[in-house]
């Protein structure tokens, strides 16, 4: 079989279920990602003639594509948010990143570490990699387009968005300290005043500044007068959505930064001018168009390296990993990194369970794998793929009952509370 001719089939195929697959599937138990994956099994084992798509085998095509689908991603969540950014009004956002992220990592390494036998730094690796949640997969259980009412996010939604976010650019440091453990050695005098100055101050520092200045940038040239006459974010949204994933990404990381975050922030930017203006609807239409056919893509490779094989050696251990990581790590630091806080114990339940694994976790391993040699390589794919297919198909079933259940209390509370039905009004339930 052609291969050019069965992958433009294959990219056809994908951008037909991006376009029909949701509304299809809008009221049923079953989320899009579970579909996609299952499909790209199927192709993939009964027609012999498509390429592997072993990630392994193509590194460097499976950093860059999930990259791309990463990024663009972070894009459309940072359009998405209403809510200004705030101390207060991110209160779970920032529990989320600094409690829950960190004990996630902690508890995956030890994990890592018992369970498979991992050296220090393979271990580091792993758990950098499935700690971030996705915002390429969470799409069912986060905010929907942009609205011009600041108040309209329930608590749930709102924190899984904006902890998708930014988490993902958080990861990074975490990934760079286990490239300099397999590169410089295990020994922390060998590489942590560097990674503690470059990979932790110097990229998030750059990162944020970068997406803050080129967002400004943009916001004047999308809102100005001039602009606005020539109508350039409603008619050319395709290019500026471009434009603004590319510049903010490519400037930060030749400054050496963590691009990611500065997409996230430089989203954020935009949207925090003119809150009222039809563009941030517009440019965010646009995005989560381009976001859904490469991640249609990526599903589909998924299933196929599934299908050729990704899965087989695949052992006890490494699937008693998967399960704790999906079942036990992450609602447990979630419930600890929110207790006391300001969301209701039905919502605290929601935002710990529903840590989406996707995208994010495959560009990581692929990232760093690219970068240094790591003992039980192999492994570490299984191990990633397992968590992705997991929450795929658990956070999948799961997540339409379960944020409609939320929804039907919320506004149980709000009629109680304020004689309405208008759910935004209460916060915590």
């Amino acid at each position: 079989m052609d291969p050019t001719g069965s992958t433009y089939a294959l990219a056809g195929a994908a951008a037909l279920l991006a376009a029909l697959l949701p509304r299809l599937l809008r009221r049923l138990p079953v989320s899009v990602p579970m579909v996609v994956v299952g499909i790209g099994v199927l192709v993939f084992a009964l027609i012999q003639g498509l390429p592997d798509p072993d990630p392994m085998q193509h590194s460097t095509i499976t950093v860059h594509l999930t990259e791309a689908c990463v990024i663009i991603s972070l894009l459309g969540a940072g359009l998405a948010l209403d809510r200004p950014v705030g101390w207060h009004r991110w209160a779970t956002t920032w529990r989320l990143l600094a409690v829950t992220m960190p004990l996630t990592i902690v508890v995956t390494a030890l994990l890592g570490t018992w369970l498979l036998g991992l050296g220090a730094a393979a271990a580091v690796l792993l758990a950098a990699v499935l700690a971030p949640t996705d915002p390429v997969l969470a799409t069912e259980v986060q905010v929907g387009e942009p609205t011009e009412d600041i108040e309209s996010e329930d608590e749930a939604r709102f924190a899984l968005t904006a902890e998708a976010g930014l988490n993902d650019g958080l990861a990074f440091p975490f990934t760079y300290a286990a490239i300099a453990m397999a590169t410089a050695g295990a020994a922390p005098s060998a590489w942590l005043v560097d990674w503690l100055l470059l990979d932790v101050l110097w990229r998030l520092a750059a990162g944020v500044a970068i997406g803050i200045a080129v967002g400004w940038v943009l916001r004047l040239l999308f809102f100005s007068a001039r602009s606005q006459q020539v109508g350039l974010a409603e008619r050319a949204e395709g290019f500026v959505a471009l434009a603004t994933v590319f510049l903010a990404y490519g400037v930060t990381e030749l400054a050496e930064g963590y691009g990611f975050v500065a997409v996230f922030v430089c989203a954020c930017t935009i949207r925090a001018a003119e809150r009222a203006h039809g563009a941030h609807k517009t440019l965010h239409t646009y995005v989560e168009q381009v976001e859904r056919l490469l991640t249609m893509v990526l599903l589909v490779l998924l299933g196929g390296a599934v299908a050729r094989g990704a899965l087989a050696d695949v052992t006890v251990a490494e699937v008693t990993l998967a399960v704790l990581v999906l079942f036990v790590v992450r609602p447990a630091t979630g419930w600890l990194g929110l207790a006391r806080g300001k969301t209701g114990r039905r919502e605290r339940a929601v935002i710990s369970f529903f840590g989406v694994r996707g995208i994010g976790s495959l560009y990581y391993l692929a990232y760093a794998l690219d970068k240094a040699d790591f003992a039980g390589a192999d492994q570490l794919w299984r191990v990633t793929v397992l968590v992705v297919l997991g929450s795929v198909v658990v956070h999948g079933i799961a997540a339409t009952p379960v944020m409609a259940r939320l929804d039907r209390h919320r506004e149980k509370a709000a009629v109680a509370l304020h004689g309405t039905t208008d759910a935004a009004t209460t916060t915590a339930v």
